[in-house]
């Protein structure tokens, strides 16, 4: 009976890293859209970097209901808020840059530090309320369905990367315009679906 429950449990948190890591897959897609011939050293980091958010912000909200739970019910009115305003600060970018029409391959916009660590909190502060799903798990089980969620994330991150560099080579000059108006269309989607 334990060992079903366990199988069960892998097979709910895994269900959960899926669902949780589409944001971020569009993401991703949207970044190898925009950079063709990102290195794999690049493409494994910012998978990494998504991740490690997707992973950490269900132990971050686990935290809060075990400890502040009434400040953090307030918060989580302002997820919806938070993850739009950022993603579109960073798809407007991208698009207002793609719409200059930068002829140089060399000029479109890479991915800085700064914005792939606002790209992360966006695409991963809805997790935050998976605190409450897993509130009532112990501390090791908590960690281990945050890291299964934080793998399957990695894993899904690194698809939307290659299929977003394969495209990206053959839109060359529009994929900026393009991976721009995918990330609006995700902060809009997280704001609708989270008021």
């Amino acid at each position: 009976m334990e060992l079903s429950y366990f199988l069960l449990f892998l097979f709910n948190s895994t269900l959960l890293g899926v669902g949780l890591a589409m944001d971020a897959f569009s993401v991703s897609l949207a970044n190898g859209l925009n950079e063709p011939h990102m290195r794999r050293e690049k493409l494994f980091t910012i998978a990494g970097v998504f991740g490690f958010f997707q992973g950490l912000m269900p132990m971050i909200g686990w935290i809060c209901v075990h400890t502040i739970v009434k400040y953090f019910k307030y918060f989580e009115k302002c997820i919806p808020w938070i993850a739009l305003i950022l993603l579109l600060f960073i798809g407007g970018k991208m698009l207002i840059e793609g719409i200059q029409n930068k002829e140089d391959e060399d000029e479109l916009m890479k991915l800085g530090a700064s914005s792939l660590f606002i790209q992360g909190i966006a695409t991963s502060i809805d997790a935050l309320s998976v605190g409450f799903t897993i509130a009532e798990y112990g501390l090791i089980r908590a960690i281990i369905c945050s890291t299964i969620i934080a793998v399957i994330t990695f894993i899904i991150c690194v698809a939307g990367l290659i299929i977003g560099k394969k495209f990206g080579t053959i839109f060359s000059n529009k994929a900026e315009i393009l991976g721009g108006i995918i990330l609006i269309f995700i902060g809009i989607e997280i704001f609708v679906t989270g008021i």
